[in-house]
């Protein structure tokens, strides 16, 4: 394991040089404090857990310290935000302190998030407060726990830096780790300001860094592209799956590599909603939970439009038409998955989508109703789990198809069903109240609890002793949460 000191650096995106980001110092915060670290993710830099306890670290993540190898830089993009374009925008509030190689051979983006103002800030100050960027940790810890492509958080500082929201709130850094924080809106930036250069310099980049498998093909930038619409369709059938809602899927935090990055007002659904607006300030339901799939597809159409250089309209339109197609196939074999079912049927997408409709119209606890299912023989668990329904007779009709399908499936014991079952479907998420609990705890100086959410979320599917109450439905208040952009 290594010391801070120890990391290698190879800053490979700053080589590319002022035309692609601007070197910016992040700006200290007032009394750096450690509140929560991830030791999954630091073992990701060989690093030694201990050391997220020494004064240093607090002052390396908090700004106050840098590498002499650490390269900053504030990446520029631009991107359509709610379906509008915009021109020029950037890391407002974040940093790329530079890339670290672990033993491995794994190259690591480090970046900051709340590190200070930038020339891409636009007219905010450049911080996040306390609880985003608790919310991120959390969130990206837990999506990586699911299985779910995303980036990774190491670690949050607080501190007593003032920042001003709707109210006066402490500013807080999260340190994020990615293989790359390329986006979707880089591509557009320079194909919208007509820099073919630039354009054909971070598409040599990404190919030859990210995609090198691509070169053996043919046309590999085509080759990249159909594997950015792979990858978007797999992570976006987990989403859905798993009934996580991004909040804000514009260009800008849409990844080159298909991970989920740059949420902000996320969450995961407590009742089944498929209507469900997580964003308080999505006015329009543009990215609502069943808008995901549509807009993702949306998303990978403005990144086509910005390879048309490269890329012939054919080609794209042709690989363009994998989205759909290949989503479905992800989503409904996750889904079998969930519903203990090793075998495919023509039937069992209208078995999903009935159960969903069912589930919508009575108010069904999404991940305890899947969770449960196995726990019990299926005849024995629908029949447990009935009284959740409003719709007796439309449950019961639904039921009499799902016992006799898994009877088709094999002949297994209920032993092998229940781990098979509860290796798929969690018993504990990352609810909004529970968040909302730890970061009302920590905004007091108490961060004990954030620490014990994350550690339960790291083991989502493993059931805890002592932690029953991560596992239960929310209280009312804590299912109309509004959670905005503002952090």
């Amino acid at each position: 394991m290594k010391a801070l000191d120890e990391l290698t650096f190879d800053n490979r995106f700053a080589r590319l040089g002022d035309a692609f980001s601007t070197h910016v110092l992040p700006e200290p915060l007032d009394e750096p404090r450690l509140v929560v670290a991830s030791k999954a993710a630091m073992a990701l830099l060989d690093l030694d857990p201990a050391v997220a306890e020494t004064s240093v670290f607090a002052e390396l993540f908090g700004g106050h310290k840098l590498w002499a190898e650490a390269e900053p830089r504030a990446m520029v993009y631009s991107g359509h935000q709610f379906g509008g374009y915009t021109p020029q925008l950037g890391d407002g509030r974040g940093l790329l302190l530079g890339e670290v190689y672990n033993e491995a051979g794994e190259h690591w983006d480090l970046h900051l998030k709340g590190a200070g103002m930038t020339p891409y800030s636009r007219m905010g100050d450049g911080r996040a407060v306390l609880r985003s960027s608790i919310r991120e940790f959390l969130a990206s810890e837990a999506l990586h726990a699911l299985g779910i492509p995303t980036s990774r958080a190491l670690c949050v500082i607080g501190s007593s830096t003032p920042v001003w929201r709707e109210k006066q709130e402490r500013g807080a850094m999260v340190l994020r780790l990615a293989h790359s924080h390329i986006r979707f809106g880089h591509f557009e930036y320079f194909y919208y300001t007509k820099k073919p250069e630039q354009q054909a310099e971070l598409a040599e980049h990404v190919l030859n860094l990210h995609y090198p498998e691509c070169r053996e093909q043919p046309e590999p930038y085509l080759a990249m592209f159909r594997e950015i619409v792979e990858r978007n369709a797999e992570m976006i059938a987990k989403w859905q799956a798993y009934g996580f809602c991004h909040g804000v899927m514009n260009t800008d935090n849409m990844s080159i590599l298909g991970i989920t990055f740059d949420f902000g007002p996320f969450a995961f659904l407590d009742d089944f909603d498929a209507h469900f607006i997580c964003n308080h300030s999505d006015h329009e339901g543009r990215y609502s939970f069943s808008n995901q799939v549509p807009i993702g597809q949306w998303n990978l159409s403005a990144l086509a439009q910005a390879l048309t250089p490269f890329i012939s309209v054919d080609a794209l339109k042709e690989a363009l038409g994998l989205y759909l197609p290949l989503y479905q196939a992800h989503y409904l074999d996750l889904m079998r998955r969930r519903l203990g079912l090793t075998t495919a049927e023509d039937a069992d997408q209208q078995l999903v989508e009935r159960l969903l409709k069912l589930m919508q119209n009575s108010g069904v606890d999404y991940t305890l109703f899947l969770r449960h299912l196995g726990d019990e023989p299926a005849a024995l668990a629908v029949a447990r789990l009935r009284d959740d329904f409003v719709d007796l007779a439309g449950f019961d009709a639904w039921a009499e198809q799902y016992k006799p399908r898994v009877a088709r499936d094999g002949d297994y014991t209920q032993e092998q069903r229940r781990e098979r079952m509860h290796a798929v479907n969690p018993l504990y998420i990352l609810r909004n109240y529970l968040a909302q609990n730890a970061i009302a705890a920590a905004e007091s100086g108490d961060y004990s609890e954030v620490r014990r959410l994350h550690d339960v979320l790291t083991r989502p599917f493993e059931e805890q002793a002592g932690m029953e109450q991560y596992a239960q439905r929310p209280p009312d208040w804590g299912k109309h949460l509004e959670i905005s952009c503002s952090s």
